[in-house]
């Protein structure tokens, strides 16, 4: 039974707080292992981004991580154990330092010729002429093919040497001119012309090259190409890392705290959309969907499988948490499914209840297979129902009508209608635009004579419109609008809803950019979530519930937990949840009456705590120190139960135990100053006593 992966390229995140970024540090702080890999090694390869990150790294298990992502986004082959890449970017260092520089003491890798041969590679063609009595030593080293790299179809590199004893350095047409080129030239320095000409009589290719390093690349007047010096001083430096999604560095910077050491090194791209829609009753719930750039699937027993590891975090703006969540998400496929989705994008959708307010959401998209991950950083805002509001649009490329959908609590799902769409927002020219926004905290004024405008415009030009009147209706109201594309022009629009006034001004208004390609139809991602309690389910209150207990609003966290428990009797996880905000709200007695039957009927040990604590507060406290034990008893030690064991032993007298039960906290973490000041007293008050 042996199980394989598959990478599948498919084109196109329990969650902590991430910490601030940490303090840039000096090169030459660096430990020197790293500081010789930043300054030798891949000196010529790494990005700007890649190197700033990398000085804000802390400590070397950071750094370490941080070199196997550097080499890990350049890897040409992932399906291989080599990272072919590296492999060669180390076998041209090693050549530069035999072949390049030799009188050097530093190495070859310094000189022009050794970096232009690390970060370029063999050339296609070399030309010598060293030994030409009216020209400088001079070598010519012609490349092609490498657009790729955001390079010339075809250039030349010259190297040049004036000094008998230096090394071979850059020839700039332009910094330099053809009359650097010859040693015994006693010409005008500024005629540039005169000296070409006389290189022309020496060496024709000479001459060409003196003037610019891209052919056909003729100077205006005959004068220096300036495009042969950009190329030397930007293009070709760029080139090692033009193409080198760098991204992976701010996130190996920001989540290398919260994520295992596996995953760090290994960010994968994604596209994402977060909408905020209202259900029936007005609750608010953020829908999500991300598209991994890449999947990878285990294949095991002829079976596709992988899980989804997706951890949540929803914060206010004084970085208190307010939701945070879970999930698990298997995904198993038979071969012909497997077959049907292997060219095609994953998007895994996800929808959550959130109370009003305003949020940063943040997300880790793990793949449990492959150990990579991507991410979702969004702001929420969730205005109070009432207010006057307009979400902005959604594009979707196909709906899906089911009345089956009524009632479910599905990602991007209205009513009866899913909304299919895509993060990039493109279509092909046979689809059909589907359009849907909500408005809500309607005005009379509005409702009697507003309107909504829903347009598709390039520009200021518009191409598609509709108008209806805004009327009566429940809110949010649901805009709904289709536009066939088949007559709109290939090219990038903007779909805009306005709302006016009875006089036609702009209430307020959102829009979306999106684009139609030249092709009729596009490859489409599938589908990928886990199913979720209907509409109606007690969960949703007990996840709101939650959510203003974390945000400080105990009354209206007690409703919705009150209402949750009460739907739910039988669920200790409910109970429990309204044990918290009963504690909070003082209501000792609710404690004791929620917690008591599954603490004494079900064996619930989870109540003992707030059973002891609720006692205490109660002045119960022998009885307290019974769930105490009881607590301590089951799940083994805990600071905060010792310690209250201490206190209520006081209570009662039995100092002798209150003494125990401290030093048996200070023994397990003795930076407890209150602890140590209450021990010192009842210690002091049992020796007056004898």
């Amino acid at each position: 039974m042996r199980s394989r992966t598959f990478a599948i390229l498919l084109g196109a995140l329990a969650l902590a707080a991430v910490p601030a970024a940490a303090q840039k540090i000096s090169v030459k702080d660096l430990p020197p292992h790293y500081r010789s890999w930043l300054e030798e090694e891949v000196v010529y390869i790494i990005s700007p981004k890649e190197k700033e990150v990398f000085l804000q790294l802390s400590n070397d298990r950071e750094r370490g991580m941080f070199v196997e992502a550097f080499w890990k986004a350049r890897d040409t082959d992932p399906q291989t154990p080599r990272n072919e890449y590296k492999d060669e970017h180390y076998r041209r260092i090693q050549y530069a330092n035999q072949w390049f520089g030799r009188g050097r003491t530093a190495g070859g890798w310094r000189s022009d010729q050794g970096r232009t041969y690390i970060i370029l590679g063999e050339p296609k063609q070399i030309e010598k002429y060293e030994n030409l009595s009216n020209v400088y030593p001079m070598v010519i080293w012609f490349y092609s093919g490498l657009e790729n790299l955001s390079l010339p179809s075809s250039f030349n590199v010259v190297f040049y040497k004036h000094i008998d004893a230096g090394d071979y350095v850059f020839y700039s047409p332009l910094r330099d001119g053809p009359q650097k080129l010859m040693p015994f030239y006693n010409g005008d320095m500024t005629d540039y012309m005169s000296a070409f000409r006389q290189l022309s009589q020496i060496e024709p290719l000479i001459a060409e090259v003196s003037m610019t390093l891209i052919p056909n690349d003729y100077a205006i007047g005959m004068t220096p190409s300036m495009s042969s010096d950009i190329l030397l001083s930007q293009r070709i430096p760029m080139s090692a890392y033009s193409k080198i999604k760098d991204a992976y560095a701010e996130k190996l910077l920001k989540y290398k705290d919260v994520i295992e050491v596996e995953y760090t090194a290994n960010y994968i791209e994604s596209d994402a959309i977060v909408q905020v829609y209202r259900d029936a009753s007005g609750q608010a719930f953020v829908h999500y969907l991300l598209e991994p750039s890449k999947l990878s699937l285990e294949r095991y027993e002829g079976l596709y499988r992988t899980t989804f590891n997706v951890n949540g975090i929803v914060s206010d703006a004084s970085g208190r948490t307010v939701h945070q969540f879970d999930r698990l998400v298997p995904i198993e496929l038979r071969g012909e499914q497997f077959a049907g989705i292997r060219n095609r994008l994953v998007s895994f959708q996800d929808v959550f209840p959130l109370i009003e307010g305003e949020y940063k959401f943040s997300l880790l998209w793990k793949n449990t297979v492959s150990r990579e991950f991507a991410s979702i950083e969004a702001a929420l805002s969730i205005p109070p129902a009432r207010s006057l509001t307009l979400t902005t649009p959604i594009l979707a490329n196909r709906v899906v009508r089911n009345p089956a959908f009524t009632g479910q609590v599905k990602p991007f799902t209205v009513g009866d209608t899913q909304l299919v769409a895509s993060p990039r927002n493109d279509f092909g020219t046979q689809d059909v635009l589907s359009l849907y926004c909500e408005l809500g905290g309607l005005t009379d004024e509005l409702r009697r004579g507003g309107s909504l405008l829903v347009t598709l415009a390039k520009d200021d030009r518009v191409v598609a419109s509709t108008t209806k009147a805004i009327g009566e209706g429940a809110e949010p109201l649901r805009v709904f609008e289709e536009f066939p594309l088949a007559n709109i022009p290939p090219d990038y629009y903007t779909a805009r809803v306005s709302v006016l006034d009875a006089a036609k001004a702009v209430v307020l208004s959102s829009k979306a950019d999106f684009y139609i390609s030249l092709q009729p139809t596009l490859s489409r991602s599938w589908i990928a979530y886990a199913p979720l309690p209907p509409a109606g389910d007690p969960a949703y209150a007990n996840l709101v519930g939650m959510q203003h207990l974390h945000a400080g609003n105990t009354a209206k966290a007690r409703t919705f937990l009150e209402s949750a428990s009460r739907r739910a009797p039988e669920s200790a996880p409910y109970a429990f949840d309204l044990c918290r905000v009963l504690f909070a709200s003082k209501d000792y007695d609710g404690v004791q009456r929620v917690a008591g039957p599954f603490y004494r009927d079900k064996q619930k040990y989870e109540f003992a705590q707030f059973l002891g604590e609720s006692a205490q507060a109660l002045g119960r406290y022998a009885e307290a120190v019974g769930y105490f034990k009881d607590y301590l008893t089951y799940y083994g030690t805990n600071l905060n139960v010792l310690n209250s064991i201490g206190d209520c032993y006081v209570r009662t007298g039995d100092l002798a135990g209150a003494v125990t039960a401290w030093k048996k906290s200070l023994e397990l973490n003795a930076a407890q100053d209150e602890v140590r000041r209450k021990l010192k007293d009842v210690e002091e008050t049992i020796r007056e006593k004898k």
